[in-house]
Formats: C-alpha cells, structure tokens, sequence
C-alpha cells in the first residue's frame, strides 16, 4: 500500500505512546487509575489514530495529532476500559421480563438478604438446630412444598438443567413419550429434542402438531419406556382445531402403565393470572395436585426470582435427583438460593407478592397508573425542549416477555421521540449511549418509551438521557 506525502506528515505528528504518557502523568485525572489500563488506553488512541492515517486519512487533520486531543481520546479510553461490562440499564421496550436486559427484577427486600448473606459469613451448608454439616437444598425446600403442596422439592441454576437433571435420573437409556406439539424450542437454540438426547433418554414423539389424544401416548407405551412427558407451551401457542389430554388423564394413564409423568412448566408461576385480568396460565400448584410426579419451572421469569431450575414432586424421585453427580455441577451458590428463599417467602401472602415482587407488579399495573407516569415523563421532556424535538404520547401493548403468556397483550402508554435532522435510529443508538443506556423500540420512525417497564425514579434520568441527546449535533 503506497502512502503520500500527506500521510507520511500526518504519522510523523503522532506522538509515540512515551509521550502520551508523559503528558498524562501531569493530568490529575489519571492519577487513580491503574497503569495497566492507561497504558493499554494510550497505545489503542494511538494504534487508532494510525489506522486512520493510513486507511482513511481524509478523516484526520492535524490538530487531531495534537497532544491535547490525544489526551482527550485517551481519557474517553480508560473511561470505557473501566466502567462494567455488566451494569444498569433502563428497559423502555415494554417487555417486563426482557431476557436481554436480565429477566425479572428483585425486590428491595431480597436485595437485602442478598447484600447480608454476600458480605457475610452464612450457614449454606450448615445445621445451626444440630452443630453439624447441613444440606444446602434445606434454605427453600421446605418453602417450595409448602407453597406448592408438593412431597419434596430441589433447586438448581436453570430450567434446562432441571429438565435435563431430571430426564439423566428417571429415563436415561428409556424412551420419553412427549407430544409432537410439544417438541418446543427457547432462547439460544435450546431444544427440547437436544436437551433429551443428552440427558441420555430416547426421545418418542407421538400425535400431530395440533391434536395429541391420550391414546397416542396409550399406543406407543412399550417395554422401554420409561417416562411420560408434558412440556407446557409457554412461548408460543397452537389455536384453532387442537386437541391434547388432560394432566389427570396423563397422570391416570401413567399410573395404570407403572410410569412417572413429568410436566415441564417453563415459566411457572405460583399465583393464578386470570383474578387479576390477565390470561390464565396454569400453577405449579394445580399440576400438583393432578398428581404430575415431577414438575419442572423457572424461578426468574414469571416467578419474578433470580435465575433458578425449580424442581417438585415425589419424595422418591426428588431424592434419587438429589443424589445424582449431575446435581452438583448444577446446584445453586449462596447468592441465588438467598434471592430465592427471600422471594418465596413474599409468596406466603399473596396481595403482598404482587405488591412487591417487581415483575408481578409490573404486569398487573392498571394503564391509568401507566399513563399518569406517562403524562409526568411527556411534561419532563417537554419542559425547555427546542422546536426540533416532538413528543407525543401514543396508546400500545407491552408484552410479558421471556418466553411467558404468548397472546398477552398488556394495554400501556408509550412516549414518542422524534427530532429534525435526526432520524429514529440515531436517536435509538444516542439514548443507548447514555449512561445509564436507555433501551426502546422504533415504530413508525418514533423512539418509543414504554412507561409500563420505566420506574417513576427513571424520570428524571431519561429527562437527563433526552438533554444529551439534544445537545449533540445532528447527524
């Protein structure tokens, strides 16, 4: 690659990486950071600088060599280099339990809990009534049960790895009898098929996409098989001419044939949607007492808790679960199991739970209260905005999110962002900059806000975010 006489001016102004840093030693602003990174910071600014010089260099002048505006480049640097990888953002998508911006919210209380058993010492795994090693399971075992009304219950890191815990215990080297309706996939390409073949089980698919009867599952029980399985569809749905059995017609069909049944719930949930208008999903609770043998659910999405497999049913089946090698690579650390005890615990009284477990307060907000929010957001951003920048207050849905209540559509208010010289992207992409990011949707070249997912203390942050964006120049 040839470089012209104007390149070659430009790479003799750039400053070596020795003089940046000298420069840098007189600015007090470096002097709490750690050496590693300004230097790390000082050859990116400079090994940057040079690509442009060479590959693009109609975008460079040659004040932006000088050593000031090195030092600016710099400083943004180790800015970036220091600030998390993971931290706070405010979700304005309407998606309650969005999986990419971390699933449900925890309440203040069981942040509590957490912030004490984290700076803590704890009895993870110690008996405090007999002086002797304790099981960890024991924090919210007794709670599960006592909530769900089952004989014994395990928690581990995930629903996948209590579906596939599961499966290795009471069917590997067996066939599993599932519905071909039910053969569903989740985030990240996790299927039900792949999680069954590497559990070790066969898998044995029965009935059409949209009709299951019982006699299917009846006609396909052999010498081999050695598990029923119902996975619930919580992230999509089939309407219009279906058919499937019913739990008690499983459980009783299971019975007859000497075979457990098993019913994964994926979203789960502990209380009964529809008394608070929404669409009725089934409870842990009521596959309970249809006798499923075991039930599988997540603890952070519906459930509103830290990430978490929840497994209940039969006291023998949980305890050969607990005791396969498999439970320990997917037990819980004591961080989690603290979330999770704190949120069960609030589920002792329900009108309390919706109160104060975020994610059911969230979806059971009345639109009245969201559009009280909303007119406060719309009157903030308002407030001193030039001529160039719209704000309209539009009627839409917000969604459960997390692969829960697929036909829901939650009534809410969004407020809209449009700017002259802006287009809906820029503004998308200016608002994610911020800090704290504000995440939003675009329809119809607006930026959407949607007020259902925005706490009332995000005001005046998404008031500050709309300012910034404001003062930068329109591209």
């Amino acid at each position: 690659m040839g470089i012209n006489t104007h390149q070659q001016n430009l790479l003799r102004q750039l400053p070596g990486v020795d003089r940046v840093l000298e420069a840098a030693a007189q600015d007090q602003d470096f002097n709490d950071q750690p050496k590693s990174v300004l230097v790390d910071s000082c050859r990116e600014v400079i090994e940057g600088l040079r690509k442009v010089i060479l590959y693009d260099h109609a975008k460079i002048t040659a004040p932006d060599l000088e050593m000031a505006a090195v030092i600016r480049s710099v400083k943004a640097a180790v800015i970036r280099r220091m600030t998390p990888n993971l931290r706070r953002t405010i979700n304005a998508t309407g998606i309650v339990v969005h999986t990419n911006l971390g699933r449900s919210l925890l309440g203040d209380a069981v942040v509590d809990n957490i912030r004490s058993v984290a700076a803590r010492y704890s009895n993870l795994e110690f008996d405090l009534a007999k002086g002797v090693r304790g099981s960890r399971y024991s924090a919210v075992e007794g709670l599960l049960c006592e909530l769900t009304g089952a004989e014994a219950a395990l928690a581990v890191n995930n629903n996948a790895g209590a579906v596939l815990l599961c499966l290795d215990t009471v069917a590997r080297g067996r066939e599993v009898i599932v519905s071909r309706g039910e053969l569903i996939e989740i985030g990240g390409s996790f299927r039900i098929p792949d999680v069954m073949t590497k559990s070790g089980a066969c898998l044995h698919e029965v009935g059409t996409t949209n009709r299951t009867h019982l006699k299917d599952y009846e006609g396909a029980i052999g010498d081999h098989t050695g598990l029923l399985l119902k996975v619930h569809t919580s992230n999509y749905a089939i309407v219009g001419f279906t058919a499937g059995p019913t739990l008690p017609e499983l459980v009783e069909l299971g019975r007859r044939c000497n075979l457990p049944v098993m019913e994964d719930l994926g979203s789960g949930t502990l209380i009964d949607f529809a008394r608070y208008g929404l669409v009725a999903e089934p409870t842990v609770q009521d596959s309970v007492k249809a006798g499923v043998d075991l039930i599988t659910f997540s603890g952070d999405k519906l459930l509103g808790g830290p990430q978490a497999g929840l497994i209940v049913g039969r006291r023998e089946l949980i305890e050969k679960i607990k005791v396969n090698p498999l439970t320990r690579a997917l037990r819980l650390d004591k961080l989690t199991l603290a979330a999770l005890e704190s949120t069960l615990r609030l589920y002792r009284d329900e009108k309390a739970a919706v109160a104060t477990i975020p994610t059911l307060r969230l979806l059971t907000t009345p639109r009245e209260v969201i559009a009280g929010r909303a007119d406060r957001l719309a009157a903030r951003l308002k407030d001193g905005a030039p001529a160039e920048a719209e704000v309209v207050s539009l009627q839409r849905s917000s969604k459960a999110g997390g692969g829960s209540l697929p036909l829901l559509e939650l009534p809410s208010v969004c407020i809209g962002i449009r700017v002259a010289g802006l287009s809906a992207n820029a503004i998308e992409k200016r608002m994610r900059a911020n800090s704290p990011p504000v995440i939003g949707r675009i329809e119809d070249d607006l930026f959407l806000m949607d007020l259902r997912t925005i706490q009332d203390d995000e005001i005046d942050l998404i008031k500050s975010a709309f300012e910034n964006l404001l003062t930068r120049a329109p591209q």
